[in-house]
């Protein structure tokens, strides 16, 4: 399907969407559409005005599914677990889990439990939320409704400029590159969706692990870079990227289109993925290292201290 766009975007009534950084650019395209597809989307989000104001804006918008709000910064873990115990709480499933959320080359900074900012947000604090409500996405495909639970990450373009350094994941050894330590982050969602993958395949479980990627999308990750001094896009910046309603069609089509299989990773497709319709997208070969995401995986649940319930750890040798 070469021009994949919101009218395909089946309807999702009676679905549950998680959808994290939602209240702003691409995580807020993104609940903003699935609501109007019917489902009922739960947007997370840092700043409690920000986020009530994106509720707002949504529902005057008419949507045919109901929006609700919630705190959740990624860059804590004791909020992550606090966010699934509430959530766990209030409902007995998850269709959807969009890890959308993110930091993008900041200057260096650390999470409340020390990680290095980006790494500990964009990979550390998703892996634990993933890990948090798994039950409940496995909950769908196991109820006997012949339901289907997707785990969409959004990953990168700059995955590819990154590398995985299991002894320094959170640069207290190496000079801190931020772009960098953004590339690193974003094949780290990857390698993750990559393990969760294989994993789920070996449990015999209906939960599909998807990654996305926005290709060159203006949003508010980008206010580190591409501004002139009054803060706001250039001239070229305006003309190359694509809208954040655009960039949320990948992260859609991850998470329903009925012929996206799991493991799999969809992005724009011209201009070498920056811009265009979305559609299955290349990964580096070091997104596609089956060991390094498996070294990756015991050391975010080391980190994290979060053990994923009922996924068998599987062979452990190279090219298992």
């Amino acid at each position: 399907m070469a021009h994949w766009g919101y009218d395909d975007i089946p309807d999702q009534t009676g679905r549950i969407a998680v959808v994290t950084g939602a209240n702003t650019g691409i995580g807020y395209e993104t609940a903003r559409m699935l609501a109007h597809k019917g489902a009922h989307v739960v947007l997370t989000y840092r700043d409690e005005r920000k986020g009530t104001a994106a509720l707002d804006r949504i529902r005057s918008s008419r949507p045919a599914g109901e929006v609700s709000g919630a705190l959740l910064d990624l860059a804590d873990l004791g909020s992550v677990a606090a966010f699934a115990d509430t959530y766990r709480s209030d409902h007995d499933r998850l269709d959807l889990l969009i890890n959308n959320a993110g930091v993008m080359a900041p200057p260096l900074g650390r999470t409340k439990q020390g990680f290095e900012l980006q790494f500990g947000t964009n990979h550390l604090g998703h892996f634990a939320l993933t890990g948090h409500l798994l039950p409940l996405l496995d909950a769908v495909t196991t109820g006997g409704g012949g339901g289907t639970a997707r785990v969409v990450t959004v990953s990168s373009l700059a995955h590819r400029m990154g590398g995985i350094d299991v002894d320094d994941l959170n640069w207290r050894h190496r000079r801190y590159r931020p772009w960098a330590a953004y590339g690193q982050s974003k094949l780290a969602n990857l390698l993750f969706t990559l393990e969760l993958h294989r994993r789920l395949t070996e449990a015999g479980s209906g939960v599909r692990a998807v990654a996305a990627h926005p290709g060159l999308t203006s949003t508010e990750i980008g206010r580190y870079q591409g501004r002139n001094t009054s803060g706001n896009p250039s001239r070229i910046e305006r003309i190359i990227r694509m809208r954040p309603a655009d960039g949320a069609l990948p992260s859609l089509r991850a998470a329903t289109d009925p012929d996206v299989t799991g493991g799999s990773y969809w992005g724009p497709t011209r201009r070498f993925g920056m811009v265009g319709p979305p559609g299955p997208a290349p990964r580096s070969a070091r997104a596609r290292d089956t060991l390094a995401a498996r070294r990756l995986w015991t050391e975010s649940e080391q980190l994290t201290g979060i053990a994923y319930p009922s996924v068998p750890a599987g062979r452990t040798e190279p090219g298992a």
